[in-house]
């Protein structure tokens, strides 16, 4: 199938063919003609899936035989759980948007960062992308209505609820018109999304492609581990990415204080790195994805919650050098590679410790990962 059988404009398949978007995934096929049609949407897929493009595409589409919204008045609402895929969202819909007759102003509003630009910035913006909090303060501050929304997109609700939106996201359905087409997609139908699904959505289009996209990307992804002793781990890591040649390489840690012990020994060093966490400022986190993305930083340290909208099409090693809690987190690290069918690494340091978890991490997956010994590595001057 090719995306013009699904019933886009061409300067949005001009736009399409511009970005190196080969053929529809599994997602999109099924979204995008159902988006188009005006059915409420039930997408469970997982990140990476191309599910953005997905609601993106129609959404654009539509707005084109739409009348331009009023002052402050806003007609599609995309609401997500951080900062980065605010960004990363609405810089999808910037990107399909260059041939469209109708440009269609899309923005992303976010917390952290100061609100009065934001603001200023709202004006003649059709499709908003936000975070819960800070679409509330706009709203508080008068800046935006929500009664004139006729789409609503609730973008990774499984994330969204076990943050803890429930109690923003409540007020802004008292916000909507009861009268719009309801876009729900999640990596998972917990009994949570289940509710949100009932209250929320009329009669939908009901897509899954969670296991199959999942199966398909680990087999894409070459995983291999190492018995590491806490001491040694540091110096391993340093070893592998020059004995590697890893020129661009996301490290996966536990915490916020060994983001930055990291990066201080990884710079002293001689490897550029630099942080993403909760702690660094929305400016600092947008610089070093900007820089990472580019090719200007050889190493990027991120947490869990900062790694939520990293969306790197070819990014070829992703290293735990901390193991996540949870197996569906370990599948999302190492799911930043091996995305848009290209191949990828993900390497595992397991001290002692960590062995009796990851045994329970590759069960859960269905996978075996190939364990080696670093025993053999000459870590002297790393």
């Amino acid at each position: 199938m090719d995306f013009s059988d699904l019933g886009l404009a061409a300067p949005l398949l001009r736009a399409i063919k511009e970005q190196d978007y080969q053929e529809p995934f599994p997602i999109q096929q099924q979204a995008i003609p159902a988006i188009l049609a005006g059915s409420d949407v039930l997408g469970i897929a997982q990140t990476g899936s191309g599910k953005t493009a997905g609601f993106a595409l129609p959404l654009l589409q539509q707005f084109q035989e739409k009348q331009l919204a009023r002052k402050r008045y806003i007609k599609a609402l995309v609401l997500v759980p951080t900062r980065e895929l605010a960004l990363q969202i609405a810089t999808v819909f910037q990107g399909f948007s260059t041939h469209l007759k109708r440009r269609v102003k899309t923005l992303a509003v976010y917390g952290g960062v100061s609100i009065n630009p934001q603001m200023m910035a709202l004006s003649g913006t059709e499709i908003l992308v936000a975070t819960p909090g800070r679409l509330l303060d706009l709203v508080d501050n008068n800046a935006l209505h929500l009664s004139e929304v006729e789409v609503l997109v609730l973008d990774e609700a499984d994330k969204m609820l076990n943050m803890g939106f429930e109690d923003e996201m409540r007020r802004i359905f008292a916000l909507l018109p009861k009268k719009r087409q309801n876009l729900l997609f999640s990596a998972t139908l917990a009994e949570d999304v289940k509710a949100i699904k009932a209250k929320l959505l009329r009669d939908p289009v009901v897509i899954s492609v969670e296991a199959q996209q999942e199966e398909n990307q680990l087999d894409l992804i070459k995983q291999v581990a190492y018995r590491v002793s806490p001491e040694r781990k540091g110096p391993f890591l340093r070893y592998l990415i020059r004995n590697e040649n890893m020129e661009q390489v996301l490290v996966f840690v536990s915490s916020i204080r060994n983001a930055n012990n990291l990066v201080i020994k990884l710079n002293k060093n001689g490897l550029e790195a630099m942080a993403m966490h909760g702690d660094k400022s929305q400016g600092a986190r947008t610089e070093a994805l900007r820089r990472f993305k580019t090719g200007k930083l050889r190493v990027l340290v991120a947490t869990d919650l900062a790694s939520r909208g990293i969306d790197i099409k070819f990014l070829p090693f992703v290293v735990n050098y901390d193991l996540p809690r949870s197996p569906k987190d370990y599948v999302h690290r190492i799911g930043r590679t091996g995305r848009a069918g290209a191949a990828g690494e993900a390497i595992s340091l397991i001290t002692p410790e960590d062995e009796h978890h990851f045994k329970i991490i590759q069960k859960k997956m269905g996978k075996k990962v190939e364990m080696l010994t670093s025993d053999d590595a000459d870590l002297q001057g790393f």
